[in-house]
């Protein structure tokens, strides 16, 4: 996500080079927002923000103020309706444009509190799309004095940079689980979920938004309320891989700790090699600290084809497999007749270490010593991580050695939890670890009512209890607006009929 409040400069241009720096965060759909005092309007779309824009729309998106999300979907599936910023017009007349980055664990219940209060989701199935409906559902009160009251309802992760005409709002979960930074320009202030996305920009870091806390930024300048008492528990897997190595969380650089678990790899799992190699990129930090503690010398095994995306977070096994593929290839002369040492950042469903070794394998090394700077990852996250179920995680229900059969390594070792937390330089109780050791620090709700599709069936189900038919949603009746090249959204204030395509 990226926020900025920046009268006199390009705000639509600044966001898409913030996008552009969080990239690597999502890879869905890629939308922003600008508003020049009179109206918001929002353009969104399935893609990369490299495909979504280009210069003569963003020369079109003129204004003061802009926010803008790339998508990494966590609840609601990969369709138009659910890329972001969702936008919302109020019964007053203001119109919010909302980004998030995390997940709620109380979807269903905001949701069946919606659907008692008569609120259309407009083919929405996102948790981010409903938060807009609630903030907008208030017309008694500001955005702010709104924001105030919906925020303390929400359970769950959530970072948010929301807008309405003339002012930027940013705000985070009592837990902090998500980053989110505030910056400075010369003439405004940014806000953005890593410290990478201000230096893009220009932007001096001022400090993180705090957990627990909202901050309201318009032509009066920068203020700050409280809506919950700080708990914090920032993601332990940011540090692991989600982050990019040039990102600062809270006061930690991303790459110097990745560095340090690299050498606290080295020291707890040795092996007798002729080459540490990194799966590029998220392995190379570690790698280097792995060679350096470890004396083996350093260097490339696996070259990357840089015009492929992340293989975890695209949606479906098929897609993953492929890139893997598409994006590793091994360099023959360096690994041929070598003992390696590969270090890579987790093993989540084991597809890329399998491929990787049977790549190295056929290129003609003679071992391959797999070595993971995370723990097993045997739970899955319900905070903002589309790890999915149990079932698909490899960790879950192997031990190491069978695990390291799954993958055909020669050996395998994960780097301690104990190992993990030092290098972050945080304590313990300020981390949430629930992908590793199960303690989920926010509560999760009963039954099956959680997960990533879980407001495709909410509506059905409020539907059925209410005993009412109604008229079906769009994507009950088979409407086909999340196709790519669907048309973005423009909206403007004014009621109920001010959600338009052009």
């Amino acid at each position: 996500m990226f926020g900025v409040w920046a009268p006199g400069e390009e705000v639509a241009k600044l966001t898409y080079f913030g996008l552009y720096a969080l990239q690597h965060r999502g890879q869905e759909a890629a939308g922003i927002a600008v508003s020049d005092g009179s109206g918001v309007v929002v353009y969104k779309d399935l893609g990369l923000v490299a495909q979504v824009f280009d210069e003569p729309t963003l020369a079109s998106l003129r204004g003061h103020l802009a926010i803008g999300h790339a998508r990494y979907s966590t609840t609601g599936g990969s369709t138009w309706e659910n890329a972001q910023p969702t936008i919302r017009a109020t019964p007053a007349g203001t119109t919010i444009a909302l980004a998030h980055n995390g997940n709620l664990v109380n979807t269903a219940q905001l949701a069946r509190e919606a659907t008692a209060r008569g609120l259309n989701s407009d083919g929405a199935t996102s948790d981010t799309a409903l938060v807009t409906m609630l903030l907008a559902s208030r017309p008694d009160l500001s955005v702010e004095a709104a924001a105030l009251e919906v925020l303390p309802t929400l359970r769950g992760a959530f970072s948010f940079v929301f807008m309405d005409e003339t002012t930027l709002y940013a705000a985070r979960d009592a837990h902090g689980v998500r980053p989110l930074v505030l910056g400075r320009m010369e003439r405004g202030w940014v806000v953005a979920s890593e410290t990478a996305a201000l230096d893009i920009v220009g932007a001096s870091v001022v400090r993180e938004v705090e957990p627990g806390e909202l901050i309201a930024i318009d032509e009066h300048g920068l203020r700050s309320a409280r809506f919950a008492a700080p708990e914090p528990k920032g993601c332990l897997f940011e540090y692991v891989y989600i982050a990019r190595p040039d990102t600062t969380i809270a006061g930690r650089n991303i790459h110097a700790a990745r560095v340090q678990i690299g050498r606290q790899l080295a020291k707890e799992h040795p092996v007798e090699a002729d080459l540490v190699i990194p799966v590029p990129e998220s392995g190379t930090p570690a790698a280097i600290g792995y060679a350096e503690g470890s004396g083996i010398t350093y260097g490339a095994g696996l070259m990357k084809n840089s015009y492929v995306g992340r293989t975890f977070i695209q949606p479906s096994q098929t897609l993953r497999q492929l890139g893997i593929r598409l994006k590793l290839n091994p360099l023959r002369e360096n690994v041929r007749g070598k003992r390696l040492v590969v270090v890579d950042d987790s093993i989540v469903r084991g597809n890329t270490q399998r491929a990787i070794v049977r790549m190295l394998r056929e290129a003609g090394a003679l071992e391959v010593h797999v070595r993971i700077s995370s723990p097993p990852v045997t739970w899955p996250c319900f905070y903002g991580i589309d790890f999915a179920t149990r079932a698909e995680l490899l960790a879950n229900g192997l031990d190491n050695e069978g695990i390291r059969r799954s993958i055909g390594a020669d050996t395998l070792g994960y780097v301690s939890l104990a190992g993990l937390i030092a290098a972050t330089e945080q304590p313990k109780t300020r981390l949430c670890r629930a992908c590793f050791d199960g303690e989920y620090p926010i509560e999760l709700p009963a039954g099956n009512l959680i997960g990533k599709h879980v407001l495709e069936g909410v509506d059905k189900r409020v539907v059925a209890d209410s005993g009412t038919a109604g008229a079906p949603h769009d994507h009950e009746a088979g409407a086909d607006r999340s196709a790519p090249g669907a048309h973005p959204l423009v909206a403007s204030p004014g009621g109920g009929d001010a959600l338009h395509r052009p």
